[in-house]
């Protein structure tokens, strides 16, 4: 069966049992329809980019399954109907990684990425370019 990662959003003001209550029936939902949750993660109460239904906050859970593409659809629908669920993304992967997502991992297990340009994260003196008094 094909594997796939979802990330449901759920309205802000609902309680943190009620948001793991939906957790637990989007799962039921995938399960009684012959898919099998591999993992679940709450992510807790998160403050998105833009507002989704007047919400600047929204809790985000994160799904790992392995299931048919049919048991996903009825998820996205029942999802899509439900009035606590704002927004569901579903992504079709090759494969699952081992241990918590980058989302639940702390800073320092993440490793010390560089930035864009090559430098590390606190060293932003000297970006390359021309000095501006050297242009004048």
């Amino acid at each position: 069966m094909p594997l796939y990662e979802h990330v449901l959003i759920a309205r802000q003001d609902l309680s943190n049992a009620q948001a793991e209550g939906l957790i637990e029936h989007f799962s039921a939902v995938l399960s009684d329809n012959g898919g099998k949750v591999v993992g679940t993660e709450y992510w807790g109460v998160k403050t998105m980019a833009y507002k989704i239904n007047k919400n600047r906050k929204g809790h985000y859970a994160f799904f790992r399954t392995d299931a048919p593409s049919a048991a996903v659809l009825e998820m996205e629908r029942l999802a899509r109907l439900h009035d606590d669920v704002m927004r569901v993304l579903s992504i079709k992967v090759d494969a699952h990684e081992d241990g918590p997502s980058v989302q639940m991992q702390k800073r320092d297990e993440r490793g010390d990425r560089d930035s864009r340009d090559g430098a590390p994260r606190g060293d932003r003196g000297d970006r390359g370019g021309p000095d501006r008094r050297e242009r004048r």
